[in-house]
């Protein structure tokens, strides 16, 4: 059984909860699915990574901090590149975007996609070469597109009409004929949490399949003939498992295709599948490699191409949060430990120790905002104590700053020690705020034995800094 971005398996634990919390664990354990690759226990029983402890990561940069595995990272890179040979394949700059990081990426040969001036922006400032950026939003503003058409960038997704005017009275006064695709609304249920499922068709992103509005951006665009039309998008979401709604939106869409070409003898020669691969954030989670993904997608689209009698399409995917998110943890420092009482009875021994960490929902939101599940460990040192049901929680003034709803810690957890909660590379840091007048984190880069700061922490300064008053 697994569970879903709602964590559907997690709730209020007593001696009612899923068996799975009720199973005697190993509190020391470190499931590999879950944390970077160069990720241990060392000698002395703290977490190491690349070689370097957490305690003195601690000592150096403070808590609570991001740290990026740079070499798990990469890793993911050649793994996605090498199962997709033929294919282009994005890095998910809303999923966590740095200078450091759009350097990585670069130099491992993927390609970038953006959704704002300021990940442009970033992304240029960065060396990204321009042709291997592509541009999405449901909103770019004039002002964004016309950044992304004197930039150069290679794919500018389109997703209303009023954007194909915008850019097609950009392209005319400058003489340019940028490439384009069209996004696709397909109409597929993805299973996973409401916001980050992105096909169903009440929902803000492309143009409708059903209602015919795909169709009608396409042939407006062929027939203008301004902008370069190289093909379609479609994306059903984010932290998909079931390859199944892929295999629906690789239909309609490449229906879609045959359309175009049977009305305007036009064979568009690219095709952009989406992804939104899911992670594994607790043991529940059993994501696909990039090689069954690979196998499994190519499958569909040359049985669909096939159908259509279409020429197979070059392709692209954008993995989103399966690079960056399990290539960094989160470490932080624990400051009160108390046990609340869950039974009806008000019994002590039928509940769960809270506790509360130097972070919480301003470095991840993702609890609160998606009821995403987590899991997390203790960090400086191992223990013998007997495993107890905790819920690590947050410093602000929120009932509902929750970093990890369930989680056996030992027994002995104390304020001081150490708690590392894995899979926060992805929407953590980019998502992350300044409640509570809180210093956003710094995030450590560590490859080879060293570390390095690749984006600082947040000071007092900084959130006075734009403070007139």
């Amino acid at each position: 059984m697994r569970a879903h971005e709602a964590g559907a398996l997690h709730g209020e634990i007593g001696t009612r909860g899923p068996a799975w919390l009720r199973t005697p664990v190993d509190v020391n354990a470190l499931v590999p699915q879950l944390w970077p690759r160069n990720v241990a226990r060392g000698p002395a029983g703290a977490l190491t990574v690349a070689g370097l402890d957490v305690r003195d990561l601690a000592a150096e940069y403070g808590t609570p901090a991001y740290v990026l595995d740079e070499d798990d990272l990469r890793e993911r890179c050649r793994e996605f590149r090498a199962a997709f040979p033929d294919a282009d394949v994005y890095y998910a700059g809303k999923a966590f975007l740095c200078r450091a990081v759009v350097r990585m990426i670069a130099e491992e040969g993927m390609f970038l996609d953006v959704c704002t001036g300021g990940e442009l922006a970033t992304a240029l400032s960065a060396g990204m070469p321009p042709e291997r950026i592509g541009f999405h939003g449901n909103n770019k503003s004039v002002a964004e597109l016309t950044r992304a058409v004197d930039a150069g960038v290679g794919r500018i997704i389109v997703d209303s009409f009023i954007e194909i005017d915008r850019l097609t009275e950009l392209a005319r006064e400058r003489g340019v004929r940028p490439k384009v695709l069209v996004r696709v609304t397909v109409g597929v249920e993805a299973h996973t949490h409401e916001f980050i499922a992105t096909a169903h068709e009440d929902q803000k992103f492309g143009f409708s399949l059903a209602g015919g509005a795909a169709a009608a951006a396409a042939f407006k665009i062929l027939d203008e003939d301004v902008l370069e039309l190289r093909g379609l998008h479609s994306h059903i979401g984010s932290q998909i498992f079931d390859a199944s709604g892929f295999e629906v939106s690789a239909r309609r869409v490449l229906a879609l295709q045959s359309q175009i070409r049977d009305a305007r003898g036009v064979e568009l020669p690219e095709l952009d599948l989406g992804g939104g691969f899911g992670i594994a954030y607790t043991t529940q989670d059993d994501p696909a490699s990039p090689h069954d993904l690979a196998k499994r997608l190519r499958k569909i689209v040359d049985g669909e191409c096939a159908a259509e009698n279409l020429a197979v399409p070059h392709l692209s995917v954008e993995p989103g949060r399966a690079i960056v998110g399990p290539a960094v943890f989160t470490l932080y420092q624990a400051g009160t430990v108390k046990s609340v009482p869950t039974g009806t009875g008000g019994d002590a021994a039928d509940g769960r120790a809270y506790v509360s960490v130097d972070g919480g929902m301003s470095d991840n939101i993702r609890t609160a905002l998606y009821d995403a599940s987590y899991s997390a460990t203790l960090a400086n040192r191992t223990s013998t104590a007997q495993p107890m049901l905790a819920r690590v929680v947050g410093k602000h003034c929120e009932s509902g700053d929750i970093v990890v709803k369930d989680e056996f810690l030992p027994a002995d957890v104390q304020p001081g020690d150490l708690v590392a909660v894995p899979g926060t590379g992805a929407y953590c840091r980019s998502m992350a705020s300044n409640y509570n007048h809180v210093p956003r984190p710094p995030v450590v880069a560590v490859r080879e034995g060293r570390a390095r700061l690749i984006v600082r922490r947040e000071t007092e300064d900084d959130l006075l800094a734009l403070d007139v008053g």
